[in-house]
């Protein structure tokens, strides 16, 4: 079997009195075996909600839900439970234990895995083997994290925003971590809502908005699919004597190689292929019709151009 995870028409719908809240609205997803899968949103787009679903932490109101070829509550629960590994949002580990006694106390509770020390080295904890998790960094209590759910050698890793609320460092730390997985050939479902992050370290990704995956595909093919590789983004001039144009942001679709606009704030993003044909029109049309440019600058199109142009917000929007 290639698929590691199979999502049918997922709904979870949470009863509050009079009202109902739908956190997960008809969720269609395949996730493949030896693939590196994230899921990308917005906080409170569903997406725990669904990870929590296919861990068996939460039963799903309706829709089919496998992994690893099996259903929960179907009989197989301790069977899944010993092939799956979990890092979930918040773990809190006791804190007066070593890290290598918290790895001796998870591997007890598998029938197969590797050894406390060899997970200790898969996420570059080695030299802490002896502190207390009290004395650990929020990126080194990530690490452990990572490292208690790869004790039990698990066919399909689960990490839930497994890099919120790290520093810069400790976030490539930490990808440095997943990224040695990945090419180690493990199946890996993580969410993020850091759009970079996804980018780096998924085969394939599916962005989730409202509850439903409303687009699906490796990151480079859904970056081509906005039209363009280059994003300028410009904006104009203005001073408390000249007030700052306020052009339609459609005028400028008819510039050279333009592919879409976007108004954000007091700034125009040109969706673009070749910036050097772009840019010299855009100049061209700005001393035309007498405004000024305060700034200007390019990059490569991301996916949270992709979620914007999707979506009209950014996922910060929530």
């Amino acid at each position: 079997m290639s698929e590691a995870v199979l999502c049918h028409q997922l709904v979870k719908r949470y009863d509050a009195g009079k009202k109902s809240v739908e956190a997960v609205r008809g969720l269609d997803l395949q996730v493949s075996r030896g693939e590196c899968f994230g899921l990308l949103g917005p906080n409170g787009a569903g997406k725990t909600t669904t990870v929590e679903i296919l861990e068996g932490l939460l039963r799903p109101t309706s829709g089919r839900v496998e992994v690893l070829g099996l259903q929960w509550g179907a009989g197989h629960d301790h069977e899944l439970r010993q092939r799956l590994g979990v890092t979930l949002q918040e773990t809190r580990l006791r804190e007066k234990l070593s890290v290598l006694e918290t790895l001796q106390l998870f591997r007890s509770f598998y029938h197969d895995g590797i050894e406390p020390e060899e997970a200790l080295g898969l996420v570059s904890l080695d030299e802490k083997a002896d502190t207390w998790v009290l004395k650990l960094s929020g990126g080194q209590r990530q690490r452990l994290a990572v490292a208690c759910a790869l004790v039990g050698r698990p066919e399909l890793l689960f990490l839930d925003e497994p890099t919120t609320g790290l520093d810069p460092q400790a976030r490539r730390q930490l990808w440095e971590v997943i990224a040695g997985l990945r090419e180690q050939g493990k199946t890996i479902l993580i969410t993020t809502h850091y759009m970079d992050e996804a980018e780096r370290l998924c085969d394939r990704v599916a962005i989730v908005d409202h509850g439903r995956v409303i687009a699906q595909g490796p990151p480079k093919e859904l970056i081509l699919q906005m039209g363009g590789e280059h994003v300028v983004e410009f904006s104009l001039e203005s001073d408390s004597q000249d007030p700052a144009p306020d052009p339609d942001a459609t005028i400028f679709l008819n510039l050279a190689d333009v592919r879409s606009v976007a108004r954000e704030s007091e700034s125009y993003l040109l969706t673009v292929s070749e910036p050097h044909r772009s840019i010299p029109s855009l100049l061209e049309l700005l001393t035309r019709q007498k405004w000024k440019l305060r700034s200007l600058t390019t990059r490569h199109v991301n996916l949270e151009d992709v979620f914007v142009n999707l979506t009209g917000r950014h996922l910060r929007d929530g």
